[in-house]
């Protein structure tokens, strides 16, 4: 059931799911909250970031440097660690009582479950693993004889559709608030302003367990020594072009002699090759290194969402015609191996001379 305009205009302000875990922010926090300034700036409105946890009120500060100008926390020992029903209450009761234009929840693992869960009880809709957010008028287009039904301050989510195949921009006139969530690594971080204060609001509308609670009998870390490569500078990223997992190693001999590390896309993880944490691409993660290498990669537009705001890419592939080389700065043709184990060579060969 849609809103009627009045109640629709008692909703304010842009509000971030601010995820912690074991008392730490997660860094889709962060993002997030530089997105929402940008999207508050339009609207002439307020930063809100709420922070569900025990014992977590000492996490507002960081939460101010990265642009929060007020901090709801929701603080009880129920909510020590994530679990759907506590969550989903603390969230829902805090958009039911501070009415947000716009919440935005991070696409991690938390937030996927959490996200549908909030956009359900409150009676709104969720646009999923957005790409990009604006502020702008729905219909992007006026329809001819309605001009004057043209809503405008609208938050416009867009995602890749149908498999990736397309781009979809999506608006939820006519309910708040207005919600997406948002990949990890899409959105980037301002720059932090030290010293920084926000308003801290301390808020709990009372847990009662009931039969959605579950119990946490253990918490099994998994243990890897596989750094993320969400947080690489430099990504030597291979295909199903590249032929064999253990033709990986001249990846793994050029990723070492520039400081760089190895990542992938889905075909890759789908033959076994590699891991999961490796992969690049809209069903793996969105990187943004100062340089991408694109190597055996022929560049599905799923892929190429993962990378594309990499500052230098450099793509090799035998195939000139390979899509790719419409998003790389730098193309080579031909057979990768002969030409990564030359570039290796000569990228040695530099830091030698240099040392």
């Amino acid at each position: 059931m849609n809103m009627s305009p009045e109640t629709i205009a008692q909703y304010k302000g842009v509000y971030v799911f601010a995820q912690q875990v074991d008392n730490e922010v997660s860094g889709i926090a962060y993002e997030l909250l530089g997105k929402a300034r940008e999207l508050a700036e339009p609207l002439k409105t307020e930063v809100t970031a709420v922070l569900i946890g025990s014992g977590v009120k000492n996490l507002a500060d960081n939460l101010a440097e990265y642009g929060a100008d007020k901090v709801i926390v929701v603080d009880d020992p129920e909510l020590k660690d994530y679990r759907t029903e506590p969550y989903a209450h603390a969230l829902a009761s805090v958009i039911n009582e501070y009415k947000p234009e716009i919440m935005l929840v991070g696409a991690t693992a938390i937030g996927r479950d959490l996200g549908p869960t909030i956009s359900a009880r409150v009676a709104t809709g969720l646009t999923a693993d957005c790409t990009v957010l604006d502020i702008g008028d729905f219909p992007l287009q006026p329809i001819p004889g309605k001009e004057d039904e043209q809503l405008h301050n609208q938050l416009l989510m867009t995602r890749p559709a149908f498999g990736g195949n397309t781009i979809a921009t999506i608006a939820c006139p006519y309910n708040r608030p207005q919600m997406a969530t948002v990949r990890p690594g899409v959105m980037q971080k301002i720059e932090p302003k030290k010293g920084a204060k926000a308003e801290v609001i301390e808020y709990n509308p009372g847990f009662t367990k009931n039969n959605r609670y579950v119990e946490i009998k253990e918490v099994v870390k998994a243990v890897s020594d596989i750094k993320d490569i969400m947080d690489a500078k430099i990504l030597v990223s291979g295909g199903r072009g590249v032929g064999s997992p253990e033709n990986f190693k001249i990846l793994e001999d050029l990723a070492a002699a520039i400081g760089g590390q190895v990542s992938c896309s889905r075909a890759v993880v789908d033959s076994g090759w590699k891991p999961k944490e490796l992969q690049v691409g809209q069903t793996g993660k969105t990187v943004r290194p100062n340089v991408y290498f694109a190597i055996g990669i022929s560049g599905a537009i799923q892929h190429v969402a993962g990378m594309e705001e990499s500052d230098i890419i450099i793509a090799i592939n035998k195939d000139e015609d390979a899509p790719i080389f419409d998003v790389a700065d730098f193309g080579i043709v031909g057979d990768l191996n002969k030409i990564v184990p030359k570039l290796t060579e000569e990228v040695k060969a530099a830091v030698a001379a240099k040392k």
